[in-house]
Order: structure tokens, then C-alpha cells, then sequence
């Protein structure tokens, strides 16, 4: 099988294993298909967490709204009642004012986020490192190879999380149960520009587009067991930058190696400028005449 390291950009995002009988336009769909779900996958930990934290998400008309204008507008959220967190809850205020539980006490609203108690907080944070670790790019220096299994996995143990801690479930407008249903809306945001479109990715390695109707062992050959970085963007982008000559790390190690050799280079010379060695007896022309006469050691002076 021959292993891809897929970039996007200059950072590393996961390995791909192939075989090089596979052909480039559907090694294409399934790198973005896993591009994609990784990114799925963070950003439902992203919304988990703060569901763990602040609760079940408002109306969209009840978003970003003080407590005097909900009650002005007379607004109340339908869902708080429905979507209890089993287990008991405990109120907690969301600044951000996304996430907020309206428990009706008689004819007052009462602006009380609900959230999940300890217990199940530690059910959903648990099972968000999980995933996290699942689809985690550290998997490139583990030298793990991602599959569409292990990115389906993730999604499935962030569900089982949230029906787990919301038997009823979340609302239908909560983004966790959108993303679960693939109802999503991008639209306008940063997460949307990182998604590739499976029918718009490209491959591109060594500063070449990876042809569509070629396969793999067309570019690089029978070997099965060789590692190329590929890097994956969106069609009509142009060539991505090049792959330094040189990583990182071995830059850092270059320096480190010449930085040595100059501190010895600059010992060598405080020693050649050192004259003390010329008090030495093995310095010492006559040395070897005086031993011949037997007047060596002879001292002068007074006993």
C-alpha cells in the first residue's frame, strides 16, 4: 500500500492509505470525503463543548437578546422544558447569550441556562478527547493511518454522548443536531471555507496536479511501500506552494550541529592564542643539553 501524507496548506492533516492500482479520481472523493469528516468531527466538539457547559442552544430569535428584551418581546424558548439533561441540571449564564434555558414561573420569565450536571459534563467531555484523538492530526506523527471507519467512529461516540446526557434530544435548530443531520449551514463562515467539495478536490504532489484519470502507480511507480506528500485543495486554486527542501526539524538540527562546530572553532583558537604552555618543561630547547651536562634541576640560591 503506498502512504499519503495529506497536507492542506503547509500542515499536516492525516496519512492515506492506498493501493497504487487505485485511481486518482476516486483516491481524490475519499481524501476529501475524510478531509471533511475531520472537520465535521471538530466542529461538533467545538459545539459539545459548550453544550456541556451552557446547555441547549436558543432560537435563533432568542440569541444575542438581554433578559429585558426577551421579556419585552415576550419570547419564550419551547425547547427548555423538552430537553432536560438527565441526570438533574444546574444554571449556569452563557455571556454569549447562544445558549440559554427559559424556565416560565408563572407570568415571568426567568433567564436560567440549564446545563447538564457534573457527571454528565464528564461523559461529554470524555467522549470529545476521544474523538479528538480518533482524527487528531498527532496521528501523522504516530505514523497512524486515518480511515472513513475511524472518522464515522468519532461521529458515532459524540452521538451516543448526547443521547446519552439529552434522552429527548436537542432541538432542531441546535447546531450539534444539525450537524448530526447533515443539515449544517456553512454559509458565510470560516468552517465554510475550509470544507473542500468532494466533486471540486484536487491532488497535487511535487508541484504537479495529480491527473483524475491516471492511477496512483502512474506517478509513482510499483512501489508499494513509498510515502509521498500530496496536498489537497480545491479545484481552480492553482499549484499550492512547494514542500521545503529541508523540514523543519532538520533545519533546526543544521543549526544546531554548525552552532557546535563554531563554539569549537572559537575553543581552538582561545587556546592557540593561550602562551602559558611555554612555561612548560616540554617546551623548553635546552632541555635536553642540560640533561647531557647533568645540570639539570640545579637551583641557585641560598639553602
Amino acid at each position: 500500500m503506498v502512504r499519503l501524507h495529506v497536507k492542506r496548506g503547509g500542515e499536516s492533516q492525516f496519512l492515506l492509505e492506498a493501493p497504487g492500482s487505485a485511481r486518482l479520481a476516486e483516491l481524490a472523493l475519499l481524501a476529501a470525503r475524510i478531509h471533511n469528516g475531520r472537520l465535521k468531527v471538530q466542529r461538533l466538539c467545538s459545539e459539545m463543548e459548550e453544550l456541556a457547559e451552557h446547555g441547549i442552544s436558543l432560537p435563533y430569535n432568542m440569541q444575542g437578546l438581554t433578559e429585558e428584551q426577551i421579556k419585552e418581546l415576550k419570547l419564550k424558548d419551547e425547547w427548555a422544558e423538552k430537553c432536560v439533561p438527565s441526570g438533574g441540571s444546574v444554571f449556569r449564564k452563557d455571556e454569549m447569550g447562544r445558549r440559554n434555558g427559559f424556565v416560565s414561573v408563572g407570568y415571568e420569565i426567568c433567564l436560567l441556562l440549564i446545563a447538564p450536571n457534573e457527571k454528565m459534563q464528564q461523559v461529554i467531555k470524555k467522549t470529545i478527547e476521544e474523538a479528538k484523538a480518533l482524527i487528531s492530526k498527532k496521528q501523522v506523527q504516530a505514523n497512524v493511518c486515518v480511515n472513513m471507519e475511524m472518522v464515522k467512529d468519532a461521529l458515532e461516540q459524540l452521538r451516543g454522548a448526547v443521547m446519552i446526557v439529552y434522552p429527548m434530544g436537542l432541538p432542531p435548530h441546535d447546531p450539534i443536531r444539525m450537524e448530526f443531520e447533515d443539515k449544517e449551514d456553512l454559509s458565510g463562515t470560516h468552517a465554510g471555507t475550509e470544507v473542500i467539495k468532494e466533486s471540486e478536490a484536487q491532488l497535487w504532489w511535487a508541484g504537479k496536479q495529480l491527473e483524475e484519470t491516471k492511477l496512483l502507480s502512474d506517478y509513482v511507480g510499483k512501489n508499494e511501500k513509498t510515502t509521498i506528500i500530496v496536498k489537497i485543495q480545491k479545484k481552480g486554486q492553482g499549484a499550492p506552494g512547494r514542500e521545503p527542501v529541508i523540514s523543519h526539524e532538520e533545519q533546526k538540527e543544521m543549526m544546531l550541529y554548525y552552532f557546535r562546530k563554531q563554539e569549537e572553532l572559537k575553543k581552538l583558537e582561545e587556546e592557540e592564542d593561550d602562551d602559558s604552555f611555554l612555561n612548560a618543561e616540554w617546551a623548553d630547547n635546552h632541555a635536553l643539553k642540560r640533561q647531557f651536562h647533568g645540570v639539570k634541576d640545579i637551583k641557585w640560591g641560598p639553602k
